[in-house]
């Protein structure tokens, strides 16, 4: 039998609702906003607290509010994705992130500077991947773990790119130039992506199951409460990593190129560990994977802690905490589809991950503190190793058998 146009549209496989532009459009979005206004932070602190005098506990919990602003800012974002579909959001975001750099680079006090940072989260909510999620579900519908595995390679590579780069440019510049440069590339590269690419229109949401208090319960249920602890508890530990990665190498003797790139090829180690994760969803349960993959995190995390060198091999063990990492990250983008369908996927994604953001909102700043605390960075990653290892358990925990909503598909 013959679908009609408004089915196609509600299952997310009509012409119509898989726009050609969308892919390649937010793989370069991903890659400029994700390597700019986050991965080029971690290699400018040096240079920023040395020129201002600012402690890096200082400029970090600028940076950490950022991220708390995101995670805060995600779940009204997520409604109007739902509702509107995600041009005007994530078009507005990538002005918004502009002038956001624009703010930090020339901020006169730290007062300015946290305000820039401020603005910054809320580009983070408007731009960075769950906005990105949310249109790849609802318009590939049924592929949409192609999409999302397409999108998320690319966005593995910002660190690849960018954090070279950035290293690159203040070699020659001062921070607050290499930030100006910076806010350049984002608003030629995103604004008009954003606004030319995502012009399709937004398909109708899928049917609401039949009993709409179950979908409103979901958020109150045993298996989601435990969920969203494990992805937090996750979150934290692996935030923690990749803001400590560059002091932890430098503090084994590394110089700030090398620890740069070591960060970068952990990008190409996120692509690297997307490519892998559609085999593994289809082999394995959604339980299973989610408890694995943590562990597996835990398990990078303590090789970094505990291998003194040498130096290749210290960048080895990086690129695979990377693989680990990009396969999380899909991991995170199919928890709620997997388990409670795609029919409000934006706000149940907003809910499910707002905690997460907050832990890795306060990863960079809680990350340092702790290391001063600890006595080193070692002492830190052994740390956020034992969490990773309690994620997994609550993850295990958290198994439910699932019941049919619409748009979910087995895990």
């Amino acid at each position: 039998m013959r679908r009609t146009q408004a089915d196609a549209a509600a299952t997310g496989t009509g012409v119509r609702s898989r726009p050609r532009a969308v892919l390649p459009a937010l793989c370069a979005t991903q890659i400029t906003s994700w390597g700019i206004v986050y991965y080029a932070f971690p290699v400018l602190l040096p240079r920023l607290t040395a020129e201002t005098g600012w402690s890096t506990n200082a400029a970090t919990g600028a940076f950490s509010l950022a991220l708390l602003v995101s995670a805060v800012a995600g779940i009204p974002i997520g409604r109007i994705l739902d509702h509107r579909g995600p041009r005007a959001v994530m078009t507005a975001g990538s002005a918004l992130g502009t002038l956001a750099l624009l703010v930090i680079a020339t901020a006169p006090n730290l007062a300015v500077f946290t305000l820039g940072w401020v603005l910054a989260g809320l580009t983070m909510a408007a731009t960075f991947y769950p906005p990105a999620f949310a249109a790849l579900t609802r318009w590939w519908g049924p592929d949409r773990i192609r999409a999302l595995t397409v999108v998320t390679l690319a966005g593995g590579l910002a660190s690849t790119v960018f954090a070279p780069l950035t290293a690159a440019i203040a070699e020659h510049l001062s921070w607050r130039a290499t930030y100006a440069v910076l806010a350049v590339i984002l608003a030629a590269v995103t604004i008009p992506a954003h606004a030319l690419a995502l012009r399709a229109p937004w398909p109708a949401a899928p049917p609401p199951p039949p009993s709409s208090d179950r979908t409103t319960s979901i958020p109150r249920s045993r298996p989601f409460l435990l969920l969203a602890t494990a992805f937090t508890l996750s979150g934290f530990a692996m935030y923690a990593v990749v803001m400590g990665l560059i002091p932890l190498l430098t503090e084994r003797g590394a110089t700030a190129t090398q620890a740069a790139w070591a960060l970068g090829l952990g990008g190409a180690g996120q692509t690297l560990g997307r490519t892998l994760y559609s085999a593994l969803a289809t082999r394995t349960s959604v339980t299973t994977r989610t408890a694995v993959l943590i562990a597996l995190g835990g398990a990078t995390t303590a090789s970094l802690a505990f291998t003194p060198g040498p130096m290749p091999l210290l960048i080895a063990l990086a690129i695979l905490a990377g693989v680990v990492r990009g396969n999380l990250t899909l991991l995170q983008a199919t928890a709620v589809t997997d388990r409670w369908g795609t029919t409000h996927y934006g706000r149940l994604s907003g809910l499910l991950g707002a905690p997460a953001h907050i832990a890795a909102a306060l990863a960079p700043w809680a990350g340092a503190a702790f290391a001063g605390q600890l006595g080193g960075h070692t002492a830190l990653f052994a740390a956020l190793a034992c969490i990773s290892i309690l994620a997994m358990l609550l993850a295990v925990a958290s198994a439910a058998k699932p019941h049919p909503v619409s748009g979910a598909h087995p895990g």
